[in-house]
């Protein structure tokens, strides 16, 4: 029995574990193509790529509320609430990243300000905030496609879309940000160009997937108690992951204040930190729909025991994985064309990430798939906000602009809100409260 779920949750978790390697490890390549620019170019990447990690993380929220109704819903084998709950977080999806879209085409040289103080930064950021407005619209339907198909079991086909956007991302970047093979040499307005090409590609072949192997009847009526249900479900997550973002961007406010070499620093370290966190989301993800399922079946005890075994598959990884990051670190800086004082900042934050890596996976697991599957989303919400704002956010001020630490100690210092997330999230967790099967 215990080899049986651990093959049914592996594969889940691997395709979407090695579908955000797969982002992530072209995130590096893309990264390094950066840096070969130099640090300004490393920061101004950073700082353009910020209103799309605000996005990123609600597109994300919307889609674990889709994933907890569409997995429950086919749990019990209605066809028909399946059809209601993607058609409703399509539509809340598509509003969301038209808005952030405008937002960024008409203002990006004010999103690009929130965030540093250099103008050359500034003025290089804006430009590459505008042209990947695009993106927003393509990546948040491709999203909520891709919820279904791996509901439906085929967590392959998302994996295999992703893997071929990333390379097309990663040849773009390669012929427009250098100029190759008789392309114009665009820098990183070229890197921009090379996401908004492979995103339409992603889109148009999850929409060609999704036609394969979903059924998919567009569907608005939902009924006023429908209707209350959502809303209770999808605020929680969409405030909480939102109140994350900013949090995240308050943060990103402190490093970028604190120099640029502090900023292109944190930047280098990001691909890898994916990397890392990539490799074992898919455990996660695979808790929503697995967990999800068995409340959909009113299977409470079994739901309440393989929760504890995705959490344990999650800290042996992350231990693994964790080592490996601190052997890799120095070899990993090497290969970015900065001054030696922002490698240095890397490696060390890279260490800070390694000894922290164990109880952010256990969050992720524990928060982001666990408990929201019951659709309790107003606890991890609570959590966040606890974490984030009253620990992570005061202590980077305090630390960084105030007592002026070095910034791996802000990150470290900062980073202690896991703890107090982790801590709540077992209490919760424990206490069974989250178990709940949605009408």
């Amino acid at each position: 029995m215990r080899n049986t779920f651990f093959m049914k949750s592996m594969r889940i978790a691997v395709p979407l574990a090695f579908q955000a390697m797969l982002q992530s490890s072209f995130s590096i390549i893309d990264e390094i193509m950066v840096g070969r620019l130099g640090e300004n170019a490393i920061a101004a990447i950073e700082v353009g790529g910020k209103p799309g990690f605000v996005f990123t993380c609600v597109s994300g929220a919307i889609a674990t509320v889709a994933g907890i109704q569409v997995s429950q819903y086919m749990g019990k084998e209605d066809d028909e609430k399946v059809d209601l709950a993607m058609s409703v977080n399509l539509s809340v999806m598509l509003l969301i990243a038209l808005v952030t879209s405008a937002a960024c085409f008409f203002i990006p040289s004010i999103l690009a300000g929130i965030f540093t103080k250099d103008i050359d930064v500034i003025n290089a950021a804006k430009g590459y905030i505008r042209i990947i407005s695009i993106v927003y619209p393509l990546s948040g339907i491709a999203t909520i496609l891709a919820v279904q198909i791996r509901c439906k079991g085929y967590a392959q086909y998302p994996l295999y879309v992703s893997a071929a956007s990333a390379m097309i991302n990663t040849g773009l970047n390669y012929l427009l940000i250098f100029g190759k093979l008789g392309m114009p040499s665009l820098g990183i307005y070229g890197a921009g160009i090379a996401s908004a090409a492979s995103q339409a590609v992603s889109l148009i072949c999850m929409i060609m997937v999704h036609h394969k192997v979903c059924r998919l009847y567009f569907n608005l009526k939902m009924n006023p108690a429908e209707c209350r249900q959502y809303a209770v479900i999808l605020m929680p997550v969409v405030v909480n992951e939102f109140l994350w973002s900013v949090g995240q961007n308050v943060n990103t406010f402190i490093y970028g204040h604190m120099g640029t070499k502090e900023l292109a620093g944190m930047s280098l370290t990001a691909p890898l930190q994916g990397l890392f966190i990539g490799a074992l989301s898919g455990l996660s993800q695979a808790a929503g729909i697995l967990i999800g399922k068995r409340l959909g079946e009113c299977e409470y005890e079994k739901a309440y025991e393989e929760s504890k075994r995705l959490c344990l598959y999650g800290f042996i990884g992350s231990v693994a994985l964790s080592f490996v990051l601190l052997l890799s670190r120095g070899l990993y800086a090497e290969l970015y064309n900065v001054e030696e004082e922002v490698k240095n900042i890397g490696k060390g934050l890279l260490a800070a990430f390694a000894i922290l890596a164990p109880v952010k996976v256990a969050n992720m697991i524990l928060g982001g798939g666990v408990i929201r599957s019951g659709g309790k989303t107003k606890y991890v919400m609570i959590i966040d906000i606890l974490g984030t704002w009253l620990i992570g956010v005061p202590l980077g001020i305090i630390t960084g602009l105030v007592l002026r630490f070095p910034i791996v100690w802000v990150y470290f210092i900062l980073s202690q809100e896991e703890l107090v997330r982790l801590v709540i999230s077992v209490f919760i967790f424990r206490s069974r409260k989250w178990m709940q099967t949605i009408e």
